[in-house]
């Protein structure tokens, strides 16, 4: 295990720049992981790991300790808690980072199951929050528009606890061309001249849209939309969260598919 201790070194400078940068995400094509869990999923789906960092007390845990064993010992670096603490991307270090490549989708892939289409939803929390939801229910696409968050982000990597792995996910996306051959319904969550989602029969391939927090899918991406959806609040509140409008409309969709899968059983 190689170990550094300079800031000026450019391993160093490298990390703190994946951590800090979008821009050097893209341009480098890889991100980082934080925290045991990520690194623990990432080795059980098989995913190459370039690189581990740890700090000196990081190493001295036993999970941690674990991991690294799992790892290419030429892979593996250790640093100064300080310095770990300069290239963490979060307020309260985890101890252990992993660099990994950024899954690029195939964009030529056409969509013909049901999918979640993010436009402008810019919280990296909330982002990660409907990764994790989307492949808790095996939904397996999420196509992002240009506004939102960057999916591979060390924070929303961290809010989506390794969702990652088991999706595709497709960023920059032009909305109109991704669903312009969809075979199901695309619905819009939308207070307007919209239906209950509990009304809605949701058993075949439905394309999801969900907006910013703010203002709510744009103008251009709502004309996709084939149907609206309300969710009902009988509680007197005017909103969700997106992340839990998202949740939802998704877990509405796998009981409405299970029910109808056990009736036919």
């Amino acid at each position: 295990m190689k170990q550094i201790s300079s800031r000026d070194n450019p391993t160093i400078k490298h990390l703190h720049a994946l951590a800090t940068s979008a821009r050097d995400r893209r341009k480098e094509g890889c991100t980082l992981l934080d925290g045991a869990h990520l690194l623990g999923v990432a080795l059980e789906r098989g995913v190459d790991v370039l690189q581990v960092v740890v700090s000196e007390s990081g190493r001295r845990q036993a999970e941690i300790e674990t991991l690294l064993a799992r790892c290419p010992s030429e892979r593996q670096i250790e640093v100064p808690d300080r310095l770990f603490a300069h290239i963490s991307p979060v307020d309260t270090p985890s101890g252990v980072l992993a660099v990994i490549a950024i899954s690029v989708a195939d964009e030529q892939s056409p969509t013909t199951d049901t999918c979640v289409l993010l436009d402008g939803v810019q919280d990296p929390g909330n982002l990660g929050t409907i990764l994790r939801t989307a492949a808790a229910v095996a939904v397996k696409e999420v196509l992002l528009t240009p506004g939102c968050a960057q999916a591979w982000s060390p924070r929303v990597l961290r809010a989506a606890m390794g969702a990652h792995f088991g999706l595709c996910i497709r960023e920059g996306v032009d909305a109109a061309q991704a669903l312009r051959d969809f075979p199901g319904a695309i619905l819009a969550a939308d207070l307007r001249d919209a239906t209950e989602l509990y009304d809605l029969d949701l058993r075949g391939p439905v394309a999801w849209l969900f907006g910013s927090e703010g203002q709510g899918l744009s103008a251009e991406v709502a004309a996709l939309a084939t149907r609206r959806v309300l969710i009902p609040m009988p509680g007197g509140m005017e909103s969700l969260n997106v992340g839990v409008a998202a949740g939802v409309c998704l877990f509405e969709q796998l009981r409405q598919r299970r029910s109808a899968r056990y009736s036919v059983g």
